[in-house]
């Protein structure tokens, strides 16, 4: 009976070791993350607008990511649907999601939690109500041709 406890504890904390191991990977290291291409300019004294439609909505979500999860303010991003994990082009829809405001080290949190360069691609919109916000597109699959 206790070998049985013992060993039930074990593979619980080995678990939960593994889980946390896992957050951070995710979300706070950098290894597995190595961007391509010409990434846009993050200017260290300025506050970027960031619209967020999917799991970034979720303040725990943002902790976890930025190390704050920040206030929110609701946002309507015309022009577009969501599809899955991603947004595409549709003049007759918009995408209900919320616009938050980070630092430039937070930015290049979310750009590592986004995989910028390498999953998605972040580029400048216009909200409904007229401010602009860097959005997080998934990047279009190269396709090579043979010849």
């Amino acid at each position: 009976m206790r070998k049985s406890i013992k060993r039930t504890l074990a593979l619980i904390l080995t678990l939960l070791l593994v889980g946390v191991a896992y957050l951070w990977l995710t979300f706070v290291s950098s290894f597995g993350y190595n961007p391509t291409g010409e990434l846009p300019t993050i200017e260290e004294d300025k506050t970027y607008s960031v619209f967020v439609y999917g799991t970034l909505t979720r303040p725990w979500v943002r902790w976890l990511v930025t190390g704050r999860a920040g206030t929110s303010e609701p946002a309507t991003l015309p022009g577009f649907r969501k599809e899955k994990l991603d947004i595409k082009p549709d003049p007759d829809a918009s995408v209900a999601g919320e616009v938050i405001e980070v630092s430039a080290s937070e930015l290049r949190a979310l750009d590592r939690y986004e995989r910028l360069g390498v999953r998605y691609e972040r580029v400048e919109l216009t909200m409904q109500d007229g401010r602009s916000a860097w959005v997080y597109r998934l990047m279009e699959p190269l396709i090579l041709e043979l010849e």
